[in-house]
């Protein structure tokens, strides 16, 4: 088996992605604002999934003259969303963690105990999705894969 964590690439560059984001920004009769690009660049260099609260944090401490509010952050992050610019994961009554959709394809492994994220590859599992697709005539046009359990740290923890 050929499982791969270690996979940061942007498949996007950020002058692109930014280019993008501002042309989704007049076809939605908004105004390109600097908290609005702080934003996109804030997730375009995280490695973490972010929390609209955990991601306003940080814009703060990296740009304590920038006057961000929370509500910039959600709408903000609602229209990326919207636009396929970020995914999310849903953690039921403690929300929503974003990333930007411009890495590599990857899957995820959630901590139930911890919330720790782990991504993975696993090409076994890329080439059995799209021969299920095929077997049950269904044209695929994205997929997303979530194992929810217990991270190893905290399997050890139960145990002491």
């Amino acid at each position: 088996m050929n499982v791969t964590t270690d996979f940061n690439e942007r498949t996007v560059e950020y002058e692109q992605l930014l280019n993008d984001f501002k042309a989704i920004l007049k076809k939605n009769a908004l105004k390109f604002t600097i908290q609005r690009e702080v934003i996109l660049e804030t997730l375009y260099n995280s490695d973490e999934h972010l929390t609209p609260e955990s991601l306003h944090h940080l814009i703060q401490e990296k740009f304590p003259d920038l006057k961000t509010g929370i509500a910039t952050v959600y709408r903000t992050l609602s229209l990326l969303e919207e636009s396929n610019m970020v995914t999310s994961l849903s953690f039921g009554t403690q929300g929503k963690k974003y990333e930007l959709g411009a890495k590599n394809h990857h899957d995820h492994m959630i901590c139930t105990e911890c919330g720790t994220i782990t991504e993975f590859v696993d090409e076994q599992i890329e080439v059995r999705q799209h021969a299920i697709a095929n077997e049950l005539g269904f044209k695929m046009s994205d997929h997303s894969m979530q194992i929810y359990g217990t991270c190893k740290t905290c399997q050890n923890k139960q145990l002491q």
